[in-house]
């Protein structure tokens, strides 16, 4: 695998829905495990390629040293709606680019939602300064999977 200094943060078009759809499934079948999908991998890449990426501020991270996309971050607004790695590629510091591009992206603040079996996300959005503002008992969400709202402000 490439270094991570041969990752570029840039944002994604088109041709890239596929990929950062492949990102999401893998990245998603690895951190939760236990968390019901309620939608397959076609809805899911079809959603990438006619929502996510088309309408929403979406980056990828593209390994320029062959591996291609291995990560995404989604931005609504204020909400870090979804930022997904490669497996393999967490730990090389490529979150706390995504989370510092949001952060200059939306300097006012930032909101996100994370499952609460997600202990490793909670860790590294604390670690950046992200507080926990709200549990819920997963009746919000497509999933229903109990859930907390971490809120980051300047």
């Amino acid at each position: 695998m490439s270094a991570a200094g041969s990752v570029v943060l840039r944002r994604a078009g088109a041709p890239d829905a596929p990929a950062a759809a492949g990102v999401w499934l893998r990245s998603f079948a690895a951190a939760l495990p236990t968390v019901v999908r309620p939608h397959s991998d076609d809805e899911v890449r079809a959603y990438f390629r006619d929502v996510v990426v088309p309408f929403r501020e979406t980056w990828v991270a593209d390994d320029r040293g062959g591996a291609g996309v291995v990560g995404l971050m989604v931005l609504d607004g204020e909400e870090l709606s979804q930022l997904y790695l490669e497996p393999g590629w967490r730990g090389r510091g490529l979150g706390d680019r995504f989370v510092a591009l949001a952060k200059e992206r939306v300097p006012r603040g930032l909101t996100l939602w994370t499952f609460q079996v997600n202990e490793p996300a909670h860790r590294f959005y604390e670690r950046h300064g992200f507080v926990a503002a709200e549990y819920t008992d997963g009746s919000g969400n497509e999933e229903r999977e109990p859930d907390v709202r971490y809120v980051w402000r300047p």
